[in-house]
């Protein structure tokens, strides 16, 4: 079962409503699709994406029973009722007996489960009072630093929440990071409420208010509420900083994991995976995916249409890693200029801009063993990059081959670390693949076989699909034709004739 926004009753499937706020109905359904992480693709074929990054249990592969997917199927069912003490009771239940059985992972998940749906129904407590104009404001650690969570309540409602993450501010005390994020966060052309919710008392909370009522023109506080509804906002925002604590911890884990058995210098926030994606050379593309924190950044995506000539993914993967890695070769050729020119008492040539985190990877991950990995570090080489680390992962064991070694590491199947390198794989493999299909449907759409009589768009596809290109269609006899799926000899012989009359060249 699936989730559906209709405007329309079939007869089957439960319904729910009407609502008259759609956008509300969007977002609920988006919450409660990653909540219970239920099937959002059409795929038959095995696991996408969203199983490996915990947005789905997978049903297609059998990761999850029928009967354990049916009870999440339930919630979302209670959900719509309403019933949300139901559901916590019950989540509550089954988190204290996968604790009794050692079932740590899935207590952990169960219990972000829970914190969701109190916020949930918090937030429909808050919209009750429309007079609220309040910031609330919490931290949580995580190994190496803090996540700062913000919450807006604007008339009485919940608008936004936004996170953010205090790098390098695990030594520091959290009444210094809220005071120091408070400072930075409203100190940007924000908007300031009236109220500022906190959870502890910062040392210059008095200063700051005085600041904060300068900018906004009119009184700001900056409270620590004990009891009644603001003690409950504040806490359902810590909730809220736990929850994004813990997605990240297990992240950061990842990262430091990866670290370790790579031994690289610095923790792999940026990494940038590559492929390539052809039929037999023709309409080749390369792929360019970047991961900040172990998450996909779609900001930093590239595809590219490949100039090399011919089937040979060698030399493809090797253009790709040029064209990708040569403004980063002219970055670092512009900084030895000017770094010469200094050392020199001359002008810099120009003002040289730093590169922003996302711009330059810690870690470059291709598709294949010893052999693609030496030409990617040749490349490396050529272009001065060499303080970048590179590594190939090899698809049919997954080995990992590191520069300068003759063996290669094996990461136990379990680890989140080698589940990181095979996210950052496979998104750089569907990325290339889908850029593909979309020039092979475009290049269908243009195809001269529409101008042959019997040829429709079935035929057409399963003509290219059969000989690859328009080339290997025109040098075909007609019994080869013939042999295609779904054409009979008429067809065929239409074909034929189209490519063979002199008109047509």
């Amino acid at each position: 079962p699936k989730i559906v926004i209709t405007r329309d009753i079939g007869k089957k499937g439960s319904y729910y409503g009407p609502f008259t706020d759609v956008t509300a109905v969007r977002q609920t359904v988006k919450f409660l699709k990653q909540l219970f992480r239920i099937r959002t693709c059409k795929r038959m074929d095995g696991p996408c994406l969203n199983s490996q990054i915990d947005l789905c249990y997978a049903p297609c592969n059998g990761s999850i029973s029928k009967e354990e997917y049916h009870d999440h199927i339930q919630k979302i069912d209670l959900f719509f009722q309403g019933k949300y003490n139901k559901i916590i009771k019950d989540l509550e239940s089954e988190m204290k007996e996968a604790a009794k059985n050692q079932e740590f992972e899935k207590a952990a998940v169960i219990r972000d489960q829970i914190s969701s749906i109190e916020e949930v129904m918090n937030k429909q407590f808050v919209e009750l009072n429309n007079e609220l104009d309040q910031d609330i404001i919490a931290i949580s650690y995580t190994t190496q630093n803090a996540v700062v969570v913000v919450m807006n309540i604007r008339n009485g409602k919940i608008i936004g929440k936004d996170d953010f993450l205090m790098d390098g501010s695990q030594h520091t005390t959290s009444d210094e990071v809220i005071s120091a994020f408070i400072k930075q966060f409203y100190g940007i052309n924000r908007h300031i409420p009236k109220e500022i919710l906190i959870e502890e008392e910062i040392p210059d909370d008095k200063l700051i208010e005085e600041w904060l009522s300068d900018l906004r023109g009119n009184k700001v506080s900056i409270k620590v509420p004990q009891k009644g509804n603001k003690l409950r906002l504040v806490r359902m925002a810590g909730k809220n900083a736990d929850i994004i604590k813990n997605q990240k911890q297990k992240m950061e884990n990842s990262m430091i994991e990866l670290k370790k058995y790579l031994k690289l210098e610095k923790l792999p926030r940026v990494i940038e995976g590559y492929d390539i994606s052809n039929i037999s050379g023709k309409l080749a593309v390369g792929s360019k995916v970047s991961f900040l924190d172990g998450k996909p950044n779609k900001k930093q995506y590239k595809k590219f249409k490949m100039n090399t000539p011919g089937p040979n993914d060698f030399a493809m993967m090797k253009e790709l890693l040029e064209r990708r890695l040569k403004p980063l070769k002219e970055h670092y050729d512009k900084q030895r200029i000017n770094e010469e020119h200094i050392k020199n008492n001359e002008a810099e040539t120009e003002r040289i801009v730093p590169l922003k985190l996302g711009e330059e990877p810690n870690l470059i991950v291709i598709d294949g063993g010893k052999g693609q990995l030496g030409m990617a570090v040749d490349v490396l080489k050529e272009y001065n990059l060499t303080h970048i680390p590179i590594i190939g992962l090899a698809k049919e064991f997954e080995e990992i081959y590191i520069p300068n070694s003759s063996f290669p590491i094996r990461i136990p199947q379990e680890n989140e670390a080698l589940h990181l390198l095979q996210q950052v794989r496979d998104e750089s493999h569907r990325f290339a693949v889908t850029y593909h299909r979309k020039l092979r449907s475009k290049k269908i759409e243009e195809s001269p076989l529409d101008n042959i009589v019997g040829i429709g768009k079935k035929r057409k596809i399963e003509l290219l699909r059969h000989f690859g290109d328009l080339e290997a269609i025109k040098k075909a006899s007609i019994d080869e034709i013939k042999e295609v799926n779904g054409m009979n000899e008429k067809a065929a012989t239409n074909v034929y004739d189209y490519f063979h009359n002199e008109k047509n060249d």
